[in-house]
């Protein structure tokens, strides 16, 4: 059953509106319109051949960052419900979250990272802005998909504040400065880098995790990375598996694991409700503003499950991550992306004819940029088939 809307819940009716004035909808909220937007948009249908962990082509039930993202918004919608915030918001957050994820997953994001060093290096939230904010090009009076305020607010700063009040970059971007995509976006609309993100943005980046946690161990036991007495290494896992062999003696190690995925994601979900509830009590918002100018996140791990799921994390960082199948392969996926870098940057006329604009301009910035823009938008097999078009010799990624 759905909480009646809490007044500290994002208003649709209250928005802060778009860049670009339009009218409203007769039947849909702003906030239902962006969600409509990013499932409608190519970015989004791209994410069905984005790696997760497995190079698509290495099975058919392996998550992709589509699938990811669609577990990430039923987690959020189940939180977002619990809690009385906007939905709609928080599944555009939730589906939105990896739109600027570029091909092979992480490989492909240090890969890109490396090749832009020089021309303030790729961050994938600095990315999917790009992509909502210019590079999707389906509406005649914009380019991008012109979102709320508050989905763009969302997506830049799910994960926390970027800065402190007086500009100075915070957290991971105290070293390198906010991303380049970020900082240009902002002088043209102001994204208050400085605040929290509101609670339906907490939701959706804490529903990332919960999906991230429990799916990837789903592939990992089936793609035989590990198995199911390894995960008895951590005590939540192993205190889930054993009420599981109390419950169902009998059961086959498909269904064990299957079942291990679902109570490890309602154990997830109702510890993090428990939280937000609790920080909520003790802070009493009236407001998404007042949200926005709270001193932490309010929905969040309790302290004992925190270290719980930091586990996992480490477990999955060294059992699946690291391990040396899943190396192998991205070690050659990351080369793939240096090789198309490098060709489209010495020989601009191989790129596709709508990217030649500018792409060949004296200015090697600019041109650097457009060319890990195009990279960043292609999909697993795309870049293969660029590979193979354009160099004799092409990895297979199995």
């Amino acid at each position: 059953m759905a909480a009646p809307r809490a007044p500290y819940a994002c208003d649709p009716d209250r928005s802060r509106g778009r860049l670009v004035a339009e009218p409203p909808s007769r039947t849909r909220s702003p906030f239902r319109r962006d969600c409509d937007r990013v499932i409608h948009s190519t970015a989004f249908r791209r994410l069905k051949y984005k790696t997760q962990v497995f190079v698509f082509h290495e099975g058919d039930h392996y998550r992709t960052r589509l699938t990811h993202s669609l577990e990430v918004a039923q987690i959020a919608r189940a939180l977002a419900r619990q809690l009385g915030l906007d939905e709609d918001l928080t599944e555009t957050l939730a589906l939105a979250h990896d739109l600027g994820h570029p091909p092979f997953g992480h490989a492909g994001e240090r890969a890109l990272d490396a090749c832009l060093k020089d021309f303030g290096g790729f961050d994938h939230n600095a990315q999917t802005l790009r992509v909502v904010g210019s590079l999707e090009h389906r509406y005649p009076e914009f380019d991008g998909l012109n979102l709320t305020w508050e989905s763009l607010e969302g997506i830049v700063k799910h994960n926390g504040p970027l800065t402190d009040r007086s500009g100075a970059p915070v957290g991971r971007y105290r070293e390198h400065g906010i991303p380049v995509g970020i900082a240009d976006y902002i002088k043209v609309y102001d994204l208050e880098l400085w605040s929290f993100a509101s609670l339906e943005a907490q939701v959706a980046a804490i529903a990332d995790d919960i999906a991230y946690d429990a799916h990837d161990i789903d592939d990992g036991l089936r793609a035989g990375l590990f198995d199911l007495d390894d995960l008895r290494a951590m005590p939540l896992t192993a205190e889930i598996i054993d009420g599981i062999a109390a419950h169902y003696p009998d059961l086959e190690d498909v269904r064990r694991g299957a079942e291990l995925v679902r109570e490890l994601i309602s154990h997830l979900i109702g510890a993090v409700f428990a939280e937000a509830q609790k920080n909520l009590a003790a802070t009493r918002p009236q407001s998404a503003q007042d949200v926005r100018q709270l001193s932490r996140a309010q929905v969040a791990f309790p302290t004992e499950v925190a270290a719980e799921e930091a586990a996992i994390k480490r477990f999955l960082y060294q059992h699946m991550y690291r391990h040396k199948r899943v190396m192998r392969v991205m070690g050659e996926a990351e080369q793939i992306l240096f090789d198309l870098f490098a060709k489209y940057l010495k020989s601009p006329a191989e790129l596709p004819p709508e990217w030649l604009v500018g792409a060949q301009a004296d200015d090697e910035g600019d041109r650097a940029r457009r060319i890990g823009n195009f990279i960043a938008g292609m999909t697993d097999r795309f870049a293969l088939t660029e590979h193979q078009r354009l160099f004799d010799s092409t990895p297979d990624l199995r």
